[in-house]
């Protein structure tokens, strides 16, 4: 039998809504996530059915403490954790609740809209809503900072490979790990670099999207810390969001991966540096204010719940 994933393998969408729900103390909350579960499987179904073309989904990540409270199967995937701070000398990761993670996108923001208050309308007596950011498109898939944002994310096979669960987890083979965090960008600070100077900060030409070679490359460029190999990739939906007269632009990271290793491997060499002290210098403008992992189980673990 086939297994059937959630929808962690697409690429970014022109609309994306991001929610996090952390559930009260204190009151029955496994029928709400039941019906939760139900309502995830349809929400995807109708879509391909109504919106073929749309390339809408919804996709539903558990945090380790919810896990727990929800008394989902036992013995949990490998490498599920409550997620930790990873501080530097300078900059740390920070680590916040996450209960629920509800990723949606779709080409059609109205799309996006019905699911977020279909999902409310379950949630809404049993838990907190912690996050909501709207992402979108920005040209060419460029951060708000005008750099292209995941140049280095798999294709073809390779997306499953490093995105889904294989051999090693067979009881949540097809699963994967998710991880966010939501960033906050100093654009007064960044416009005011020289071009020359962004593209090092970056490790990449702003214009064509070129990295550069290794003996140009600075050792504290982001494409030199974040990127940890070829055999340790991530499958990245970053979208840029913000608020344009508060000057509160920034990058939601999101990363699903067949393992949490090579996400934690990522983020100690960018806040912790390589060697230790020669941190991610685009730390110095981009200032994580969420860290949150979660795992994304298949239809067929949604609908055993």
């Amino acid at each position: 039998m086939s297994i059937n994933s959630q929808n962690v393998l697409d690429y970014p969408n022109n609309n994306t809504i991001f929610m996090v729900w952390n559930f009260k103390e204190g009151i029955a909350v496994k029928e709400a996530f039941q019906n939760l579960c139900a309502l995830i499987s349809n929400l995807n179904n109708s879509a391909r059915t109504r919106f073929p073309d749309a390339r809408a989904s919804v996709v539903l990540g558990i945090g380790f403490e919810a896990w727990h409270l929800l008394e989902l199967p036992s013995p949990v995937p490998k490498e599920f954790e409550t997620f930790s701070p990873i501080a530097g000398a300078k900059h740390m990761a920070v680590a916040t609740r996450g209960d629920l993670h509800l990723h949606i996108r779709s080409d059609a923001f109205s799309y996006c809209v019905d699911a977020a208050s279909a999902i409310t309308d379950i949630l809404r007596t049993v838990a907190v809503n912690a996050q909501e950011v709207h992402g979108f498109r920005y040209w060419d898939s460029r951060s708000i900072l005008g750099f292209v944002d995941g140049t280095e994310n798999p294709h073809g096979e390779d997306r499953a490979y490093f995105g889904l669960i294989g051999d090693d987890d067979p009881v949540y083979k097809g699963g994967s790990y998710l991880f966010v965090q939501k960033y906050l960008h100093d654009l007064q600070a960044w416009k005011s670099l020289p071009v020359m100077e962004q593209e090092k900060v970056m490790g990449r030409s702003k214009a064509d999207d070129i990295e550069m070679p290794d003996g140009v490359k600075p050792s504290n460029a982001h494409s030199a810390l974040a990127n940890v190999g070829d055999d340790a990739r991530i499958v990245r939906d970053n979208m840029p969001f913000g608020n344009i007269a508060s000057n509160e632009m920034g990058t939601y990271f999101i990363a699903y991966a067949s393992s949490f290793q090579t996400v934690k491997k990522m983020l100690t060499n960018m806040f912790v540096g390589v060697p230790e002290g020669n941190y991610d210098r685009i730390l110095d403008f981009s200032t994580p204010h969420t860290g949150s992992l979660f795992f994304v189980p298949t239809f067929e673990m949604l609908e055993s719940f």
